[in-house]
């Protein structure tokens, strides 16, 4: 039988309607009785709206229980939702609807008052919302809570469905500035979950946290894995995200057992010290995903927190949410030391490759690709984009994911990540992976964050070696160099520096590079 997105969700409705889906942004709390009425409604009234399946829905609503009843609605009406930042610039709005087409679109009075001012492509789509006020907007709104409050929730529309439909469409930058659609099927969703749910052994009680923002990949796997569980999911609030005060006081209050997140989140906890010895006592597991976690900040927690299980997820969107995973049962003795991305999830194949197509032997650093369950049927109408990272021409017809990183793979079959392709350079005659100098930079304990990236510069062999900081005070460049001359040779210490107040993220909340290279080459240029 077909898993659908919200199969999970009427099941629980149907054997437990009382048990807790949704510890909502503001305490208020949905049941799943509540949330599969609500998703019911949701759908007819999308039905009744012109949606038929192979439709979009895009969805552009602050993190909490409205979204993801609007996700859940969507799909009973057979449509793709498109979750969009409701926190984006207008003009990018724009640009993720143009590029959607979505039939209908769902948008929250409160946050996103202006969206059909983003631009004239929003014009030729349905918009409206689902909550019960009336917004003030350009135009009046196709549809409102009212609307919704007609509908029965007592049942769902019937509709077809098949594995390879589409779940939802993420867009993620693209290197052009035009934001690209990375395409996830039903049956991508489920052959994670359902590989997790088993392998982390999610119960009923469990409550998970919903750190991720929903148009970020990683959210997938915070609701439909609660879901699949009959668990709790408690969708992190953005006013306790900012403060890391605030947000250890949050864990403790909601008495998480799972915490998931990127490692950002992680870092300013441990930071500025907010995670107490023996703290969060109901946490069973720590989880992170999508950058690099620095081996400090590992150490660190996995010293305060000797209860909790510490994973280690590797996957990008393109392979949907994960596909390898590293249990860290000791806690590291050398913080200098890289945490593996470990093993393939159930379905997945991790492929180390050199130049030519042939496979790396252990241990020898080459582009890492993957092969599975997981991998997406592509880009959003960029088949020239899907052709070039979907590769079927290198073994045997099989279709691989080129991921863009180096790794190495153990003789135990651990695979080492290394860094990105793009991140090796050569500066001034010596090969470096900027990963490297980041590793090194986050074991110097006065920093809070730090980044490392490369620009070219005319008077320089090859490419000169910026690194960005922030601190609690004011910190000298020599400072720096000198501490990490300690750790690594003296051709990769940085040429360049620079102590902000706030490292730049992008909106899944990794640090924005693009941004700090920028802003390195325009000081280069005023330097002239």
């Amino acid at each position: 039988m077909t898993r659908r997105l919200f199969d999970d969700v009427d099941r629980w409705a149907r054997d437990a309607p009382g048990a807790t889906a949704i510890h909502d942004t503001d305490n208020t709390v949905v049941t799943y009785g509540e949330l599969g009425a609500w998703s019911n409604r949701v759908a007819h009234l999308l039905i009744e709206l012109g949606v038929v399946p192979g439709d979009r829905v895009a969805i552009s609503v602050p993190k909490g229980a409205a979204a993801i009843a609007a996700m859940l609605g969507a799909a009973k009406a057979g449509a793709a939702y498109v979750p969009i930042d409701p926190d984006s610039p207008l003009a990018r709005i724009a640009l993720v609807v143009e590029a959607a087409e979505p039939r209908v679109v769902i948008a929250d009075p409160t946050a996103v008052a202006t969206v059909m001012a983003a631009d004239q492509a929003i014009d030729e789509v349905v918009v409206g919302t689902i909550t019960q006020d009336a917004p003030t907007w350009p135009r009046p709104a196709a549809f409102t809570g009212a609307d919704l409050a007609r509908h029965d929730g007592a049942s769902r529309p019937s509709v077809r469905w098949a594995a390879d439909d589409l779940a939802h469409v993420l867009f993620t930058s693209g290197s052009t500035g035009v934001p690209k659609g990375v395409m996830i099927t039903n049956a991508n969703v489920f052959a994670f979950v359902d590989w997790a749910v088993e392998h982390f052994g999610y119960q009923p009680d469990d409550q998970l946290s919903g750190h991720s923002p929903l148009h970020f990949d990683l959210s997938t796997f915070d609701v439909f894995a609660a879901f699949a569980a009959g668990a709790t999911l408690h969708p992190v609030p953005k006013r306790v995200n900012v403060n890391p005060k605030d947000l250890a006081a949050w864990i403790r209050e909601r008495e998480l057992t799972q915490w998931f997140s990127v490692p950002s989140a992680l870092n300013h906890l441990v930071r500025y010290d907010d995670v107490l010895p023996g703290d969060f006592p109901s946490l069973r597991r720590l989880i992170w995903c999508g950058e690099v976690l620095p081996t400090p900040t590992l150490i660190s927690l996995m010293t305060a927190l000797p209860h909790a299980e510490f994973t280690n997820l590797y996957g990008p969107t393109e392979a949907t949410i994960a596909s390898s995973w590293y249990r860290v049962a000791d806690t590291p003795a050398d913080p200098t030391e890289s945490v593996p991305i470990g093993r393939p999830c159930s379905g997945e194949r991790l492929v180390v490759l050199r130049d030519d197509g042939s496979d790396a032997d252990d241990e020898e650093i080459a582009e890492l690709y993957i092969e599975g369950v997981g991998l997406s049927p592509g880009y959003w109408r960029d088949d020239d984009m899907t052709v070039q990272r979907f590769r079927t021409d290198l073994i045997d017809g099989r279709r691989l994911y080129r991921t863009g990183d180096l790794a190495w793979r153990r003789a135990d079959g651990v695979v080492m990540f290394v860094g990105r392709v793009d991140s090796q350079i050569k500066s001034r005659g010596h090969r470096i992976e900027l990963g490297e100098i980041e590793t090194a930079l986050s074991t110097v304990s006065i920093l809070n964050d730090s980044a490392v990236v490369a620009i070219d510069v005319d008077h320089l062999d090859g490419a000169a070696i910026c690194a960005a900081f922030t601190a609690d005070e004011p910190i000298k460049p020599a400072r720096l160099a000198k501490e990490l001359s300690q750790l690594i040779p003296r051709y990769m210490l940085p040429h360049r520096w620079i102590q902000l107040d706030a490292m730049p993220k992008n909106v899944n909340g990794k640090i924005d590079r693009p941004v700090l290279r920028t802003a390195f080459e325009a000081a280069e240029e005023g330097a002239r």
